[in-house]
């Protein structure tokens, strides 16, 4: 079961993460933000993660970039942080980041698929100066959550699996690709309802 600490702050993973974040944010009672993290594919097999960058400079690489020349490597993951900080902007817009400078976050994605993505997430949010940090995802493959384990302060998945091959797509009734502007809205919503006391 997951409970928030005082002061906490609900991470949403861009994009997808943030429509399941902002479900545990409102259910929480606590304040929503983004945190933008990239996949950098591989450029033979761009659904193969060689690793993740945040829009904050953290980088977290996976055992297949090793097939890769220092220079190649760099040149992905430096196209990849590019893109991160692009899509921050966007989905920010003028509002500034929430803190979490000392306080507990919750950091949400809607599925973890390998753990660069969510790794990468939890260097940033430490990075930041996170407190403690908890992530939560509805579903995983199991070994996945078993590497995660150690490096967070605290883990819930609702299922995971033991399928293969793993897809996060197959525990939806429907998993279409979540744009800006509804991330944009979330947000928003959050901000509202952090501003009205709710």
């Amino acid at each position: 079961m997951l409970h928030a600490q005082p002061g906490a702050v609900v991470l949403g993973v861009a994009r997808g993460g943030v429509v399941v974040a902002a479900a545990v944010a409102e259910a929480l009672h606590v304040p929503l933000d983004v945190l933008v993290v990239r996949k950098v594919g591989h450029p033979m097999q761009p659904e193969l993660a060689i690793g993740a960058v945040s829009a904050h400079g953290e980088a977290v690489a996976t055992e297949h970039a090793g097939g890769f020349s220092q220079t190649v490597a760099q040149s992905l993951f430096n196209r990849a942080s590019q893109q991160a900080r692009a899509l921050e902007e966007r989905l920010r817009g003028d509002n500034p980041p929430l803190s979490v400078d000392g306080k507990p976050v919750i950091i949400v994605d809607d599925g973890i698929a390998t753990s660069a993505t969510m790794m990468c997430a939890i260097n940033a949010a430490r990075t930041l100066g996170a407190s403690h940090v908890a992530c939560a995802v509805p579903v995983a493959p199991a070994d996945c959550a078993a590497h995660l384990r150690p490096h967070c302060d605290e883990l819930v998945v609702l299922v995971a699996s033991r399928e293969l091959p793993f897809a996060v797509g197959r525990y939806y009734f429907m998993f279409q690709e979540v744009t800006d502007a509804r991330v944009r809205d979330e947000l928003a919503r959050a901000r509202a309802r952090s501003a009205s006391g709710l």
